[in-house]
């Protein structure tokens, strides 16, 4: 082999090694990544945290059928009740932030836990906002057989009761709970002294009041409009600034000189710290559309629920309310839950 077919060969040689080494070391060789399934790609798991049945239960479920409808995929329904709220809120905290897992919060879960409980196993603040979602006006009814002598508005409700000091009972469905929380708003409100008279339940508390042994209750429009139309209880205001479709005819609390006498069982969904923002989007997206249903628009009409202003600033608008409402109340009553 001659000199030149040499060199040749080392450096055709050479050029082949510089080549693939190069070939090697590019982007374009290596594995690409996996690609990541559209979102949602299996069911999605929303976590109530009270029992079935209750009004929080009733819109949770209504809506989650019809959120799973617009994700085009299921929306599994997990109660997870006790503790105010605070076991579910719990389990959602520390899920996985991958979507799948979302809580239906509420008043309890979301603002007033944190200043009922010395220890809190999770971070309200912590959550992802989704969105609000619905709100059902609580109304203010007494014994509608035997009621309270001259008693047949909010204003005759405040002069009985600031006439007769702490001789009224008012029933809740316990301690901290969003009735509870109701009727101290009131107390505070009009400068009056009711007892309170904590229950395991609403139910309890309404049937307390229809056997005479409490004289107020307070709760949403599905739990008091029943014994209303029966005549066992008469309903003297819907606690809102506007009348309800489900009770035209029911005064407001504003109408009847008490504007800061508001309170409703409000609900929104939230997700673990840490959820993707994108996902949040199509969450987002996927309610307000179903919350514009007809079928649901109609349904919650129908149980006095209505609908809330959809996204994350009218959430932490409403919750930064909430708190400095709440906060006043549960200082004014002293009210602890530990």
């Amino acid at each position: 082999m001659t000199v030149r077919t040499r060199l040749r060969a080392l450096f055709v040689s050479s050029f082949a090694g510089a080549l693939a080494l190069l070939v090697s070391a590019s982007p374009a060789h290596a594995q690409p990544a996996p690609a990541q399934p559209a979102y949602p790609s299996k069911p999605v798991r929303l976590v109530i945290p009270f029992g079935a049945g209750g009004i929080t239960d009733v819109a949770g479920r209504l809506i989650g059928q019809h959120l799973g409808e617009e994700l085009k995929q299921s929306v599994i329904i997990d109660n997870k009740a006790g503790a105010g709220g605070a076991i579910a809120a719990q389990a959602v905290a520390q899920a996985q932030p991958d979507g799948y897992t979302l809580l239906l919060g509420t008043v309890g879960t979301q603002v007033v836990n944190k200043m009922l409980y010395t220890k809190l196993n999770y971070d309200p603040a912590a959550f992802v906002p989704v969105s609000l979602v619905s709100n059902s006006p609580y109304v203010l009814a007494v014994n509608g057989i035997d009621g309270i002598a001259g008693v047949n508005d909010l204003a005759g409700l405040v002069r009985y009761a600031k006439a007769h000091p702490g001789q009224l009972n008012f029933g809740s469905a316990g301690n901290g709970s969003s009735p509870h929380l109701a009727l101290e708003l009131f107390k505070l409100a009009t400068k009056t002294d009711i007892v309170h008279v904590p229950f395991k339940s609403g139910a309890e508390a309404v049937n307390a009041v229809m056997g005479g042994q409490v004289q107020i209750v307070i709760d949403a429009i599905p739990v008091i409009q029943p014994q209303a139309k029966s005549g066992r209880l008469k309903m003297l205001a819907i606690a809102a600034n506007h009348r309800n479709a489900a009770v035209p005819e029911l005064p407001t609390s504003t109408e009847q000189g008490l504007p800061d006498f508001q309170i409703g069982s409000w609900n929104a969904i939230v997700a673990p710290a840490g959820t993707s923002p994108a996902q949040i989007e199509i969450l987002n997206q996927a309610l307000a559309r179903a919350l514009k249903r007809p079928a649901v628009v109609a349904r919650l009409a129908e149980l006095g629920i209505e609908p809330m202003t959809t996204g994350t600033p009218a959430y932490l608008a409403h919750v930064k309310s909430e708190t400095a409402k709440w906060s006043k109340v549960i200082k004014a009553a002293g009210t602890r839950l530990d």
